[in-house]
């Protein structure tokens, strides 16, 4: 049978059969060694071929389908081991916040440039609009200008109060999504707000880290009421970039894919190079200072857990 996988604990996969009936499945014990290096070779939002054990409602994963696109992330502890978070998406979106905890313009960036990289539309939305003071709408507004001149859809809503969150509903229309994040930044309170019913756990803000609680701890898929699926997944901590080359990366930052061919010389790394299109034009303020920091970062393979 060809199923949709919409839950993944790990070592189970839930598949959504052709008869509208989920499946438990496992893999069969050969599928881990075809070229697929990540700790979950099956991910939420892949087609899969399986079968069912003799006599059991249990099934066996034999085939996975080719993938449209997916977004993969590695770990930067000392297992470096990298995991697919989510396969054949129409648009990721990023669930962000600027206070509580604040995310960096580093994490975002790395985000964006995973999406970049695999082809995926990229949406930022910036939550938590309950906690701003006057200044730190202010803030915020620059923080959206800056990504919206690059092409990025940015949203700010309050998932508590409900504010802006249908605006959130026709983004999701009918569209496969992935939503992620940090821990804490209001990510199941903001799939709940969109999805009642879909009763997500949240968790409280850790004090003495501001950083969040993981509340949920596996990637699931959820059938949206008004059309459309969304992926939600546990909030990670950091984004280690998998697959990129030092020398394609630039590629995929938008402000530095136009001034390419202005180089003087066609394998500038962007970094001292004379005659750098890109270093004049952050020089010259056209492109931001924290994007190049990330790019910087990203291309020099640091670490990122902000």
């Amino acid at each position: 049978m060809r199923g949709l996988v919409t839950k993944s604990t790990g070592s189970w996969y839930q598949v959504l059969g052709p008869d509208n009936v989920r499946y438990e499945c496992r893999i069969k014990g050969k599928f881990r060694t075809h070229g697929i290096k990540s700790t979950n070779p099956v991910a939420v939002g892949d087609w899969v071929e399986f079968e069912l054990e003799p006599g059991q409602q249990n099934g066996v994963i034999n085939e996975l389908e080719p993938r449209k696109n997916y977004i993969i992330r590695k770990s930067v502890n000392l297992s470096k081991q990298t995991q697919i978070i989510g396969a054949n998406l129409d648009q990721a979106i990023l669930v962000v916040t600027l206070a509580s905890p604040a995310t960096s313009t580093g994490f975002i960036d790395r985000f964006l440039v995973t999406a970049e990289a695999y082809s995926i539309p990229a949406v930022l939305i910036f939550n938590k609009l309950d906690l701003f003071s006057e200044e730190g709408l202010e803030l915020l507004a620059e923080f959206m200008a800056l990504y919206k001149d690059l092409g990025y859809p940015c949203y700010a809503v309050s998932a508590l109060e409900g504010e802006h969150i249908e605006e959130v509903r026709a983004l999701l229309k009918d569209k496969t999504t992935l939503v992620s994040g940090h821990s804490g930044v209001g990510k199941s309170t903001l799939v709940n707000a969109v999805v009642p019913d879909a009763d997500l756990k949240t968790g409280e803000i850790s004090d003495w880290s501001d950083k969040g609680k993981h509340t949920t701890t596996f990637a699931e898929m959820i059938d949206l009421p008004f059309g459309g699926k969304l992926i939600d997944t546990p909030g990670i901590r950091e984004l280690g970039i998998v697959d990129i080359e030092p020398q394609e990366l630039s590629h995929f930052f938008p402000e530095m894919r136009a001034l390419l061919n202005q180089c003087k010389f066609h394998n500038c790394r962007h970094i001292n190079e004379p005659g750098c299109a890109v270093l004049q034009a952050v020089e010259e303020g056209e492109i931001e200072p924290s994007r190049y920091d990330s790019y910087i970062s990203i291309y020099n393979n640091e670490n990122n857990r902000n």
